[in-house]
């Protein structure tokens, strides 16, 4: 027998952050930094939609539990040690980045620490309190395309500015809207035509 759950409720959330180690490596392989970021963003895709095919299999409470948990230990490889990786492939490696990227960390460990409480014991969640690390397959990678107007001189300071105010959005008690229904849609077709961005411009990225 093996520990943990292993079925098809699952199976997305483990391709999601495969393709996250994927991206990984390819932070740190020459020139790879683009496909980097389309492995970020595939893995939000597969976070966008993991939880509506569980709901679609028939599950006993352990295995209701076992991906909530699931889900949150894959999102810190995903959303937050992904993005890390990235952020130190394209330069940011002063002892200030360093403190912003732990700040980073610190911030979306907690943000999902305290989500899964609220989840144990509200059960499902109508609106989320602060901004849900998952947005970090969005965020990054849009602002990695002002690489393209700016020099790196300001655009590193840009990106890290931008971490600092993910930091501080994911860990703000401010309401933020559930995705549901058509807007599943919505941030699937944004990422699919981010993804196709990526990809045409991956030689000069």
């Amino acid at each position: 027998m093996l520990v943990g759950k292993w079925n098809k409720s699952v199976i997305l959330t483990y391709v999601g952050m495969a393709i996250a180690v994927l991206g990984m490596i390819l932070a740190f392989s020459q020139e790879r930094i683009s496909y980097s970021f389309c492995c970020l963003m595939v893995a939000g895709i597969c976070d966008l939609f993991d939880g509506a095919v569980a709901r679609r299999c028939k599950r006993t409470e352990e295995e209701k539990q076992f991906g909530i948990q699931l889900d949150s230990l894959v999102d810190v490889v995903n959303f937050i040690a992904l993005p890390i990786c990235i952020s130190i492939s394209i330069g940011l490696t002063h002892i200030w980045d360093i403190a912003i990227l732990i700040l980073f960390a610190i911030a979306g460990v907690a943000r999902l620490a305290y989500f899964n409480i609220v989840a144990d014991s509200e059960g499902p969640v109508k609106y989320y309190l602060g901004l849900p690390v998952t947005y970090s397959a969005l965020i990054y990678p849009v602002l990695y395309l002002l690489r393209l107007i700016l020099n790196d001189n300001i655009f590193l300071p840009v990106y890290s500015c931008g971490i600092v105010v993910v930091a501080v959005l994911e860990v703000l008690k401010v309401k933020m809207p559930k995705p549901k229904g058509i807007w599943y849609g919505i941030f699937g077709v944004l990422a699919i035509a981010m993804l196709a961005v990526f990809l045409c411009l991956c030689d000069v990225l």
